[in-house]
């Protein structure tokens, strides 16, 4: 009888404990986005570079978002690879200036690897984090950068496009 009684309790208990794991849906009503990530409302379509040779034509703005069109990850040559990505994913190269010394934060739409680069070296990150939840914005990764020309690596993406948004932080 306790044997019945326990596996009924538990089959009633089982839905209500999986509905509160479940993350909780966007409102209907859109989140509004954080003052600081104002330029992710609108996109510019870009196409990745696959090769080195092809990054020049592949330029993203700081302080909007990019819909940065990705290829097949096996295509991509990158310049400084950290993480190898995984098979059957989406990578590409593009490249962005820096007018400013300062901290900047790139805002992935994804959970993609991106990797900084500069002279054919890795700019280490600092802070990591998740994105604004119902905004679109995923993952944020910071950069402490000096003026000049970088390349953003991304890799291991399952979408063939993402969208990215670089974004200087206040001092």
């Amino acid at each position: 009888m306790k044997y019945w009684l326990v596996l009924t309790l538990a089959a009633i208990g089982a839905p209500a404990c999986a509905q509160e794991a479940a993350p909780a849906p966007c409102p209907a009503t859109p989140t509004p986005l954080p003052a600081e990530l104002t330029g992710w409302a609108s996109a510019t379509p870009v196409t990745a570079a696959a090769t080195a040779a092809d990054i020049g034509k592949a330029q993203i703005p700081v302080g909007s978002r990019a819909d940065i069109a990705l290829v097949p990850a096996a295509q991509v040559q990158f310049l400084a690879p950290e993480k190898a990505p995984k098979a059957d994913t989406n990578s590409g190269m593009v490249r962005f200036t820096v007018p400013v010394a300062r901290t900047y934060r790139v805002a992935l739409g994804a959970g993609a690897w991106i990797d900084v680069v500069r002279d054919g070296k890795v700019i280490p990150s600092g802070a990591h984090g998740h994105g604004v939840p119902c905004t679109g914005v995923r993952k944020t990764v910071d950069f402490a950068l000096t003026p000049g020309d970088y390349v953003l690596q991304i890799s291991g993406n399952h979408d063939a496009a993402l969208g990215v948004m670089i974004l200087p932080l206040l001092p």
